[in-house]
């Protein structure tokens, strides 16, 4: 295993390790033990990968177990979802498991545990428990119920198995040290009373095991080697072992925890509450909506499992935490879907071309290459005729010389047919273009090898055969949110950052040949992006998604807003210094529509920030940007900043700097007061009409 040439990632090398310390290799085991409480999501996928990946690599077993230990939220829904997913990303677990499975187990340790003392019945409410707990800094004290007799414990936990008590009387702890430095060894519970149905032994228990005490316990039960978790449970591993302290017999395999960082991925979020916020309360069409971070969802969407697995294998397995860039996610399957999707032709905003000169009631059937990537692929034939459709954005009554597709008087190419000519336009009674004439060279054939066919045009457009072409639903998603990191603002629902166009459904035209198509199928349309179609499609209504554009366009347009704001910057120095009052007016109102353009919210916030300086031309483009920007408000800055900006520019010698800051202020009440004293003093000096009436307002 060492020997081979692949550098290997910490887990691999603690392996290793293992193996060279006399561990024997077919004692090694793995588990992915997901909780059936949500459908997976794409950071589970990195967990799956590496579980999954290091039994394929070490030849081991892989067990799939259910951490099915709190039936408030399990259902077998999610169980069913969780094996679909790992059956289509192309793994297979060598056991099904529960948690469940072991209740009878648990309980009957749990009973060992108060024989020797290292458990009891405590009888605090919640907030009682969590204030006896103390603080990171502060240890805490023992509760009432700690020294109860063995006796009482056993007698009071075995009511508790028998549903004699209500939810929340009653919690089992164990008992180990209340003066702790790591809180979690501060006498965690082990058991709560629960009347709930569970999806696998119904209404057998009325108790049940907490997360911590169960998840070891299992590992062992299932001699699991290597217990791999994310870095959230680092501080959980004292307890992990403690816990095995208790059952543990020298002559098996002991479990060892060991953390890697999860993925963190932006533009979306991955806390399964927030998830089943956005399901339950309809924000998206269930947990397999195609927009949704979900194995399910992404599936729908179009995603590969191919794409997952790369993915999950370039970001690699990390001890610290960080975020990756969405749009490595869609480089992966743009590479994947290039090397295996069909190109086919499709129009989304289709406008009719009539070919004058083009016989009245004739057609073709032209050679279209499959997919230049896949020699394999072949050819198909595709229908052409004197009318078709194009795309509308393809075609401009009066171009400019950068404009390469079909405008009046210019030559373009129909991809895989002839090349063709604008000629004239019929508009409706409000001037919108019905129609495009055009006149063909007969002789210029895509492969036809005339030297007409091998002229150079401008551009090469798609369409399709109006006599031909099939109707469809085209539903073209886009991200769900249009910020980076949607729920770690401060004061901000992560629910207000959606994006209002993440999904935007047309009518389309595809060529026939996808008349047949089944759901899940895989195409590019040329030009357009990546496209699969969804399970919602019928013979009598195709329904295709689209999956992903050609290009990234999340990075254009982020580079774009990036480019407006720093030209806003410039735009400010040119304001500053304009002496004419009517040019200084539409450079302000240039700045200001530039501002409202920007939708990514850290951008702006982090703009502000970044300009909070003692220059006057940057405490202006900051109180500029916080007044006019919907995107952001003065709850939304870091306080201490705020202040300082608030600061700075009162004290600014520029009268536009004390201008656009009081306008912020009698905005923001919340902060108005704190500088009453700075304004008044203000008031004393202050010789600009304009300043002095914003404070008279005040």
């Amino acid at each position: 295993m060492a020997s081979e040439e692949k550098s290997l990632h910490f887990i691999e090398q603690i392996i290793e390790d293992s193996l060279a310390s006399g561990f024997p290799q077919d004692q090694l085991r793995f588990r992915f033990p997901p909780e059936p409480n949500g459908y997976l999501h794409i950071g589970h996928a990195k967990s799956i990968c590496l579980n999954f990946g290091l039994g394929l690599k070490y030849n081991a077993p892989v067990n799939l177990r259910f951490d099915d230990t709190n039936p408030a939220k399990e259902e077998q829904e999610y169980v069913d979802a969780i094996k679909e997913d790992l059956k289509w990303l192309g793994f297979n677990w060598t056991e099904e498991l529960y948690s469940s499975d072991y209740f009878q187990q648990l309980y009957d340790w749990a009973v060992l545990m108060i024989k020797n003392g290292k458990a009891y019945v405590d009888s605090q409410t919640s907030e009682e428990m969590a204030a006896q707990k103390g603080t990171p800094t502060q240890p805490g004290v023992d509760g009432p119920y700690r020294n109860r007799s063995v006796e009482e414990n056993l007698t009071l936990f075995e009511a508790m198995k028998n549903g004699d008590f209500p939810e929340g009387t009653h919690v089992l702890r164990a008992k180990i040290d209340m003066a702790s430095t790591n809180m979690l060894m501060r006498d965690p519970l082990m058991y709560r009373i629960l009347h709930r149905h569970h999806h696998r032994t119904a209404n057998e228990w009325k108790i049940y095991p907490m997360y911590d005490y169960a998840h070891g316990e299992s590992d062992y039960l299932e001699q699991i080697s290597h217990s791999i978790c994310t870095l959230e449970f680092v501080m959980h591993r004292e307890l992990y072992n403690w816990f095995l302290d208790q059952i543990y017999d020298a002559n098996k395999v002991r479990p060892n925890q060991y953390e890697f960082a999860r993925l963190n991925l932006n533009y979306t979020v991955m806390s399964k509450r927030k998830l089943l916020q956005l399901v339950q309360e309809n924000f998206v069409d269930g947990w397999d909506d195609p927009r949704m971070p979900t194995i399910s969802g992404l599936r729908r969407r179009g995603y590969t499992p191919n794409s997952i697995r790369k993915f999950c294998d370039i970001i690699g397995v990390a001890k610290r935490e960080n975020v990756i860039d969405y749009s490595l996610l869609e480089f992966c399957l743009r590479e994947d879907l290039n090397k295996t999707a069909p190109r086919v032709m499709a129009v989304l905003d289709p406008v009719k071309v009539v070919i004058t000169n083009y016989p009245e009631g004739k057609e073709e059937w032209l050679d279209a290459e499959n997919n230049q990537e896949d020699e394999s692929a072949g050819f198909r034939k595709v229908p052409f005729s004197r009318e078709l459709y194009i795309e509308r954005e393809d075609f401009l009554e009066e171009a400019h010389a950068k404009f390469f597709r079909l405008s009046l008087g210019k030559e373009v190419r129909l991809k895989n047919a002839y090349i063709i000519k604008g000629e004239s336009v019929v508009k409706d009674a409000t001037g919108n273009i019905t129609e495009i004439h055009v006149s063909y060279d007969e002789d210029s054939r895509s492969g036809s090898g005339s030297e007409a066919s091998q002229r150079k045009v401008s551009g090469t457009l798609h369409w399709v055969s109006i006599a031909h072409a099939i109707e469809a639903e085209v539903r073209l998603y886009d991200r769900l949110f249009i910020d980076e990191a949607p729920d770690s603002h401060k004061e901000k629902n992560f629910l207000e950052f959606m994006n209002p166009n993440s999904l935007q459904i047309s009518t389309g035209f595809v060529e026939p040949s996808l008349k047949t198509v089944q759901a899940g199928d895989k195409f590019q349309f040329q030009r357009l992006g990546y496209f699969n179609v969804d399970k919602d499609s019928t013979v009598e209504k195709l329904v295709f998604n689209k999956t992903v554009g050609l290009k990234d366009a999340w990075e254009e347009k982020g580079k774009k807003e990036e480019n407006v704001l720093m030209n806003t910057q410039k735009e400010i120095n040119k304001y500053v210094k304009e002496k004419e009052a009517s040019a200084a007016e539409l450079l302000l109102k240039t700045i200001v529509e530039n501002i409202k353009t920007i939708d990514n919210f850290s951008l702006v916030n982090q703009t502000i920030v970044k300009n909070i300086k003692n220059d006057n031309n940057s405490l202006l483009f900051a109180n500029l940007i916080l007044e006019h920007s919907d995107k952001v408000n003065p709850a939304d800055i870091d306080s201490e900043a705020l202040s300082k900006l608030y600061t700075m520019s009162l004290k600014s010698q520029l009268a536009l700097v004390r201008i656009a800051v009081l306008q912020n202020l009698i905005h923001d009440p919340i902060h108005l007061d704190s500088f009453k004293s700075i304004l008044f003093e203000l008031k004393a000096s202050e010789k600009n009409e304009t300043v002095l009436s914003l404070l008279n307002q005040i």
